[in-house]
């Protein structure tokens, strides 16, 4: 058993899904660092100063100044400023993503896609339908 979790361990599309997870990764934390800290103040600001990641819902009733102030009483809250951020930031990973899979797309090409000139498939196409006849 061990012996094949090794085996499959080695196998290089392996070693590909685990580069594929950790550049993710990385990926995913910059573009939540690129939502926060630059996407949102300007957008905060031109609403009229607002925070998002302040921004909640008290369930408990109560009225707090801040959401630390309502974490520090242990109310559940609501998060929806937080929520929001996280929204923007799935959008830009899942538009890059898009990007890249479009890009690849248009990169890979198939042995039939390969560079035959037209003039060939028509010639072809007129040999098979004289065999046909």
């Amino acid at each position: 058993m061990f012996k094949e979790f090794k085996k499959f361990l080695i196998k290089g599309n392996m070693l590909d899904m685990a580069v594929g997870f950790i550049t993710g990764a990385a990926f995913s934390t910059m573009v939540k660092s690129l939502v926060d800290n630059i996407i949102m103040p300007p957008i905060g600001m031109l609403l009229g100063k607002v925070d998002f990641v302040q921004l909640y819902i008290s369930l408990d009733g109560n009225s707090y100044a801040t959401l630390d102030a309502a974490a520090k009483a242990g109310a559940p809250v609501i998060k929806y400023g937080a929520f929001i951020n996280d929204v923007i930031s799935f959008v830009i990973v899942g538009f890059v993503i898009f990007i890249a899979i479009k890009a690849y797309n248009k990169i890979k090409t198939t042995p039939e896609e390969e560079n035959i000139p037209e003039e060939t498939i028509l010639l072809l196409r007129e040999i098979r339908d004289s065999l046909k006849k």
